[in-house]
């Protein structure tokens, strides 16, 4: 998230603006790769990984129709 508030200060620049969000959308997607490792260590209960893949699936969903509302071919 902090990808996009360092962002959304350059917002005038849609082009960087979007590679901010790109940058934002990529660490969301590691968040999920990292919630398998822990789940596999066995740090999360499989209700808690579902819980937590759930939102960050959501969140990534949210950032791609957000960067693609800041399209800067528009």
């Amino acid at each position: 998230m902090l990808n996009i508030a360092e962002g959304y200060g350059r917002r005038d620049a849609k082009a960087e603006f979007q590679h901010f969000l790109r940058n934002a959308l990529g660490s969301c997607n590691e968040v999920l790769v990292l919630l398998d490792f822990v789940r596999e260590l066995g740090y999360l209960t499989e209700a808690e990984y579902k819980q937590l893949s759930n939102e960050y699936t959501t969140i990534g969903k949210q950032l791609y129709r957000l960067r693609q509302a800041w399209n800067p071919n528009d």
